[in-house]
């Protein structure tokens, strides 16, 4: 199930690059007249400030990488327009097979999804997923993944793999980029022992997911404790961290 090398050689450049809303917060105070950032604004801000972005501003950069490369490549997602929208990218190998590739999730490595491929599995999965085991299953232009957790939580989550118009995408990520949610969220991939966790800040709280469970860190209220905490997770600039989490306070 593992994905070609020429499309891992495209994913394993995001390979630290978090996920998150704190970006978007800070650019929608920018006097722009659009908020979604086009692919050359975002290196400039990586290059600048070490920031990344939402799974729209993710999945855009991927799909340019892939472009830049030759490989075919789509968004898909849902709910698009909507609080709810979420977006990742499907990538074809040479022979034609599609691997899920989801930034936004934070997803280790990309998936298989064509079931007529003698690599396809439809048993649990290891090293797809921080701190889970997957199983996947596409049926039509639906895919399902189920997580299975150590403590022996099940989740799903359901994709339809039908390709999204640009043009869609486009108008999709700038209403996403105007709308802000009340409660910060970060999330990235670190290295923990012998595996790679899930570290995830929400809503003034953090935890570290491994497959031995969950790890919460103390809780504070204090911005500038909490800018030398993502700083050193993920190595965002302190200053911009500060203008969107005073901006995330603000909102409350």
């Amino acid at each position: 199930m593992n994905a070609p090398e020429e499309i891992l050689k495209v994913w394993r450049k995001f390979d630290h690059f978090p996920m998150e809303t704190l970006t978007k917060a800070w650019y929608y105070q920018q006097n722009t007249a659009s908020k979604q950032r086009d692919v050359s604004l975002m290196k400039e801000h990586r290059e600048q400030y070490g920031i990344t972005g939402n799974c729209f501003d993710l999945s855009l950069w991927l799909l340019d990488e892939f472009e830049q490369e030759g490989i075919e490549a789509f968004p898909v997602g849902h709910d698009l327009g909507t609080p709810d929208a979420h977006v990742a990218v499907i990538a074809k190998s040479e022979h034609g097979y599609r691997y899920f590739c989801d930034l936004g999730d934070q997803w280790l490595n990309p998936v298989l999804i064509d079931s007529d491929c003698e690599d396809f599995h439809t048993d649990k999965l290891r090293g797809f997923f921080p701190a889970a085991e997957i199983q996947v299953n596409a049926e039509g232009n639906v895919l399902k993944v189920q997580y299975h957790r150590p403590n022996g939580k099940m989740s799903q989550q359901d994709f339809v793999t039908t390709p999204i118009a640009i043009t869609d995408l486009w108008k999709a990520a700038e209403i996403s980029q105007n709308t802000i949610k009340q409660r910060p969220l970060l999330e990235c991939r670190i290295p923990f022992k012998d595996e790679i966790a899930h570290w995830e800040f929400y809503n003034w709280s953090s935890v570290l997911s491994t497959t031995q469970g969950l790890y919460e860190e103390p809780a504070t209220e204090d911005i500038k404790q909490w800018c030398t905490r993502i700083h050193n997770k993920t190595g965002y600039d302190k200053t911009m961290l500060s203008e969107a989490l005073h901006f995330y306070k603000s909102m409350q």
